[in-house]
């Protein structure tokens, strides 16, 4: 199959299938960590890459390459390197890049785990970083005026949704000599293409919507072939950030379902979205598919859908969030998100708990934010759960 002869759908069903002599319909999986070698002269001839031949899983497996070659056509990515976990995919990436006394800038609002990366680890090895509010047009000119080594954004941002112009600070970053780094956790692979926006590499945990069943930890790097292979790779082989053959069988089978799932998600999104901010209970409600959302234009334009998550304040407070999740039946409390199941989650006492409170108040994380991750339920049900909980906030 060539990348242009089928649709995405078809390609993450029939893509790169390697079958064995046994001719299984669903691909094996190589739960191996090693591999033996016809003779000590393969052997060698491996090692100084003079012979392609597998040689420990760490380095290289069927199962992980079967994964990292769908991802990266699906993406339209050159190449892809899978990890064991998303924040491994951030660490690994920045890392591999950056050096003491180099310059990262990265966007304000991040998942609590980035920030944390960005804030305080790199600083410890002479790592310069500076933050930007993500609809500071003006601060992205000032932050990039200067010799920059990396940027790192997410659109939409976690957990408050913001919307970046991703064309633009592309434009930004390559002035400065910088990669830009887009964490597309949020859109998915289906919902977003930050590459065709002028990005240079794309993050994913795939835990989320890319498994999207809540089973198994993964992340994915992509970008350009040179940069993957002469600067990623060298840093996950020799560090141990790999992904287990079990895990990326897992995901692989995720992938099959990945497009009905995420567009099934994002139009449930879109219902609850509009069910909240019609109730006149909810004081702010965000979502890129919404027109009050701030960004709504730029989202239209950059992204395929609203996505699968949606944020809203409730009144009350910390205690008025508690009561409007406690009173939830259906819908899980849970920090993950991009699952099959909708997930509710309070940003302030747990994805973003470390985070200083006047930095979540600048981003708009108050006590009384919800961050939803709404899955593939019948959307009467979700409603019905939700009026559940603003049934609550009258109490």
């Amino acid at each position: 199959m060539t990348e242009s002869s089928y649709g995405p759908s078809t390609r993450l069903l029939h893509d790169h299938v390697a079958r064995t002599e046994h001719g299984e319909t669903s691909e094996a999986i190589f739960l191996t960590s090693g591999f033996v070698y016809d003779n000590a002269e393969q052997a060698a001839a491996t090692f100084t890459g003079d012979t392609e031949h597998y040689q420990y899983s760490r380095f290289g497996n069927p199962t992980t390459d079967a994964l990292q070659t769908r991802l990266a056509r699906l993406e339209g990515a050159e190449a892809c390197i899978v990890t064991a976990s998303g924040m491994g995919a951030v660490s690994s990436a920045l890392l591999a890049q950056l050096k003491a006394g180099d310059r990262v800038v990265a966007s304000r609002a991040l998942f609590g785990s980035c920030y944390w990366i960005v804030t305080a680890l790199l600083p410890r090895y002479g790592i310069e970083t500076v933050l930007v509010d993500g609809d500071d047009a003006e601060g992205w000119e000032r932050a990039l005026s200067e010799p920059t080594a990396a940027v790192l954004i997410e659109s939409p941002s976690n957990p408050m949704l913001d919307v970046l112009d991703i064309r633009r600070i592309a434009e930004l970053s390559h002035g400065a000599g910088a990669l830009l780094m887009v964490d597309n956790v949020f859109a998915s692979p289906i919902g977003q293409k930050p590459l065709d926006l002028g990005a240079d590499v794309v993050l994913y945990s795939c835990t989320k919507h890319i498994d999207g069943q809540g089973r198994v930890l993964g992340g994915a790097v992509l970008g350009r072939k040179q940069w993957i292979e002469e600067v990623l790779q060298p840093f996950t082989r020799n560090t141990g950030n790999a992904l287990s053959p079990f895990n990326a069988w897992v995901l692989l089978k995720g992938l099959e379902t990945l497009p009905l799932r995420v567009n099934a998600m994002a139009a449930n999104a879109l219902t609850v979205a509009r069910f909240l901010e019609s109730s006149g209970a909810i004081a702010r409600v965000s979502y890129p598919g919404l027109e009050s959302h701030p960004q709504h234009a730029l989202a239209r334009e950059q992204m395929h859908n609203g996505g699968s998550l949606v944020a809203f304040e409730v009144p009350g407070g910390k205690e008025g969030a508690f009561r409007f999740l406690n009173a939830l039946r259906l819908i899980a409390i849970s920090n993950n998100l991009g699952d099959a199941r909708s997930l509710a989650t309070h940003p302030a006492t747990t994805t973003h708990m470390k985070i200083a409170p006047e930095e979540r108040a600048r981003l708009g994380i108050t006590d009384g934010a919800i961050r939803l991750s709404v899955g593939l339920e019948d959307s009467a049900d979700l409603l019905a759960d939700l009026q559940r909980g603003l049934d609550a906030l009258k109490g």
